[in-house]
């Protein structure tokens, strides 16, 4: 432990809780499902946001979201293996959905 703390630390050696967070679920049909993200080096994380303006620029308006702590949230995550909880990730990938097929016409000459 650090006997002198200072603000400017990169680095902090204790954990500070984020507070409540805002936390992008999937709607069910009775209740909502947390949703899991990867990180850049593909291991799964769950994530929360610190304010849902925040939430809405990297997931879009329309993503749905709950209230939680980050307890809470490391308490949901802990069971499904994930121990790796991102606060305010600024970037996020769209989803992988299927390129269609392009239907063009080709005309082929013969000289």
């Amino acid at each position: 432990m650090c006997l002198f703390p200072y603000e400017d630390d990169p680095d902090p050696e204790e954990r500070v809780p984020a507070g409540p967070l805002c936390v992008p679920v999937r709607p069910g049909t009775a209740e909502v499902v947390l949703r899991m993200f990867r990180t850049p080096l593909g291991d799964r994380t769950a994530v929360g946001f610190t304010r849902p303006d925040l939430l809405a620029a990297t997931l879009g308006a329309e993503q749905p979201w709950i209230r939680l702590s980050e307890s809470a949230l490391r308490a949901l995550a802990s069971p499904l293996g994930v121990r790796l909880v991102t606060i305010d990730p600024a970037l996020s990938a769209p989803a992988v959905t299927p390129v269609p097929a392009r239907t063009t016409d080709v005309t082929v000459r013969v000289l």
